[in-house]
């Protein structure tokens, strides 16, 4: 019988047992999540998955592989809650169509993930992977470690072998930090190359979904089926035309000539995660990478255009949202979500405020957002990641992704110390962004981040994958268990 253990790879072309897959998956989620160390990640999942597997074994190219949805995205088996009260009847009956995408390529949905309530927009001060429908998840790496947000369910279960892969969705770091403190693959494509129809919006411009697995061939075979054009979706109008099986090729590809920029500056000071990044470059090299130092610093407004464009967009996408959900009662405006959550506060507000959704409520000058998007759109691209490959003809960005994961802190929110990565740079512009797992600090995973520009989605899947066959590092397993000094 086939054992899929936590932080193991199924790859894309590896024949399955599924019978042994369906009961694998399974029991990861009732030992660890309804039990055991009760990681919180998945929200809930279908007890008639195994017939459904076997249904679809033989359809199209997932052939019946087991997919978590994170929980802003519709299914139409469950509620699509974005962690809060205010949506837990929000059953509008439909598939967002990167989830009918993975019907049709004969996946199945197994369920639905925690993540950090409203994909981490509510507050400055929250505890990414908390919300009010899953409570806290944790990492299952160390128990009381943050699994970061706002996908840290879909991070968490991957980690934890409760699936195949996972659908997280990103505005900034939300795919890829959970990916790297959870020791997993994340990508973030292209804006414009999956659909965001029917997935709870945070920002027009930045807003994505994305592919969560545990190697770079399973998060390439899950975008492969859920990249596509969407006519209500303009962002997508292109995708059709750069949409391609993103498998293709990454068993051969190389990192002979490939010329890669590192972000210095975006690589922290801790000398331990520095030594690993140097080993990390140190494999590439080995293979045959050319390394190019290059630097980029954002001028001293650009936190604060980031920001305003985020507040602006977020009252606008979500006032639209609300407004059409095929769904009575619940909330129809932003407004209408920060009156419930008063009403609720000892549920909603015990932990954290909604500073930043009452912020957005007064975000409304248009000329004073268009010309905040834009400068950091150009920011970003013609004078950041495009220029940064121009100028030395480089095929791709690196960085180290995150900081290893810091404790759980209801109380006090996030720690997100240290200074370390650069995917706001992607995040902001639109462009992929791919984390691979680079090894662990103390037990705790961390990940290299490649970034390239619009539309070199396969071309980063290829280097990225070409970076996992040469790597040296150790990838740690979860020990469900809290952290714990390494002993010398």
């Amino acid at each position: 019988m086939l054992s899929i253990t936590a932080g193991s790879k199924l790859s894309a072309s590896e024949p399955v047992d599924e019978a042994a897959r369906t009961a694998s998956y399974l029991s990861a989620i009732r030992s660890l999540d309804d039990g055991g160390p009760m990681l919180n990640a998945v929200i809930v999942y279908d007890r008639d998955a195994p017939e459904k597997s076997r249904a679809a074994a033989d359809a199209g190219p997932l052939k019946g592989r087991f997919i978590l949805v994170k929980d802003n995205v519709e299914t139409r088996e469950w509620p699509t809650t974005a962690g809060s009260l205010a949506l837990k009847d929000n059953r509008t009956g439909r598939d967002a169509p990167p989830v009918a995408r993975i019907r049709a390529a004969g996946g199945v949905i197994l369920g639905k993930t925690n993540l950090s309530e409203w994909a981490n927009i509510r507050s400055n001060d929250s505890s990414s992977g908390w919300s009010a429908i899953g409570g806290q998840t944790r990492n299952p790496h160390a128990i009381d470690r943050n699994p970061c947000g706002s996908s840290s369910g879909s991070g968490a279960a991957i980690a934890a072998g409760m699936a195949w892969a996972a659908i997280g969705t990103e505005t900034n770091g939300s795919i890829t930090c959970p990916a790297s403190v959870n020791g997993i693959v994340g990508f973030k494509p292209t804006v414009g190359l999956v659909s965001r129809t029917h997935i709870v919006p945070i920002s027009v411009t930045q807003d994505t979904a994305g592919p969560m697995a545990r190697s770079v061939a399973d998060a390439a075979l899950l975008l492969s089926a859920i990249a596509g054009s969407d006519p209500a979706d303009p962002a997508t109008a292109e995708a059709d035309q750069y949409k391609t099986d993103f498998t293709r090729s990454l068993d051969t590809a190389s990192l002979k000539g490939v010329r890669i920029g590192v972000l210095r500056n975006q690589a922290g000071t801790d000398p331990r995660l520095l030594a690993l990044f140097e080993q990390a470059r140190a494999d590439m090299e080995r293979a045959g990478a050319v390394f190019v130092d290059v630097d980029f610093q954002p001028e001293g407004s650009f936190w604060q255009r980031s920001l305003q464009v985020l507040l602006f967009e977020l009252r606008e996408g979500m006032d639209e949202y609300l407004a059409t959900r095929p769904v009575e009662g619940g909330p129809r405006s932003l407004a209408e979500v920060v009156a419930f959550n008063k009403a609720n506060a000892a549920q909603e507000l015990r932990w954290f405020d909604q500073g930043l959704f009452e912020q957005s409520l007064t975000t409304t000058d248009a000329a004073a957002y268009r010309a905040a998007r834009d400068a950091n759109l150009r920011a970003t691209r013609e004078d950041g990641i495009d220029r940064l490959l121009r100028e030395q003809n480089l095929a791709v960005l690196v960085a180290p992704t995150m900081q290893p994961a810091w404790p759980i802190d209801l109380l006090g929110g996030d720690n997100f110390g240290g200074r370390v990565g650069a995917g706001y740079l992607a995040a902001i512009a639109g462009y992929p962004h791919l984390t691979v797992p680079m090894g662990a600090v103390e037990r705790l995973p961390v990940g290299i981040s490649f970034m390239g520009g619009k539309w070199q989605d396969h071309a980063i899947l290829k280097i990225g994958a070409a970076y996992e066959r040469a790597r040296s590092a150790s990838v740690p397993v979860p020990s469900f268990l809290p952290w714990s000094p390494v002993e010398d």
